[in-house]
């Protein structure tokens, strides 16, 4: 089956991409608004890009209407953010906030979580979330209707137990991030692993 996302198919490029490029790490996004009250929400667009230097990417969609979502709005007034990683713990806390609320209203406090300061930007991390990429603008890119913001991290934090001080790596097997999986409703965990070594 061979179908035109340029074409025929046009329209269902959304369902196709979601369903097809998975798992997908999310991106649990904290920015500020111009009064200082956190915005939380969940990004599945979104990976590592590169490491010299440090880079990640996400996209955030718009609203129904067109008009950025919150994310998008403190982020080009502000150029900072941080992405928080979700665990199996943290899935059903972290789905209560991708729910659609006023500009300015916290997302944190209806999930039961709670903001700590972050040491090189201004907008908070998720107490609760086991790592944390804080993060700068680097720049965004518009294309059509999306909008893919580049983050340059500037400093990782991570749960003490899930690193690993002597070899300076994480602790894989401790580290229980979930991924997103087909639209509408569908994740993955990620504790089914095999691992491959690269041949010489």
């Amino acid at each position: 089956m061979e179908l035109d996302l340029e074409g025929k198919h046009a329209n269902r490029a959304y369902a196709l991409l979601v369903s097809l490029v998975t798992p997908r790490p999310i991106a649990w996004v904290t920015t500020l608004n111009e009064n200082g009250k956190v915005n939380a929400a969940p990004f599945s667009f979104f990976n590592a890009l590169g490491a010299s230097p440090p880079i990640i990417g996400f996209a955030p969609g718009n609203r129904d209407d067109g008009t950025p979502k919150d994310t998008a709005i403190n982020i080009r007034r502000d150029h900072e953010f941080v992405v928080n990683l979700v665990d199996e713990e943290l899935a059903e806390a972290m789905n209560r906030t991708s729910a659609t609320l006023p500009y300015g209203v916290g997302e944190l406090e209806g999930a039961g979580l709670s903001a700590t300061p972050s040491s090189s930007v201004k907008p908070p991390r998720i107490a609760q979330s086991p790592a944390a990429l804080e993060c700068a603008e680097w720049g965004t890119l518009e294309i059509g209707d999306n909008r893919l913001i580049i983050g340059l991290v500037k400093r990782v934090y991570v749960r003490d137990e899930l690193f690993d001080p002597e070899k300076l790596r994480i602790r894989s097997e401790r580290f229980h991030v979930i991924g997103r999986m087909a639209s509408p409703n569908w994740y993955c965990r990620t504790r089914d692993r095999f691992e491959m070594v690269r041949p010489e």
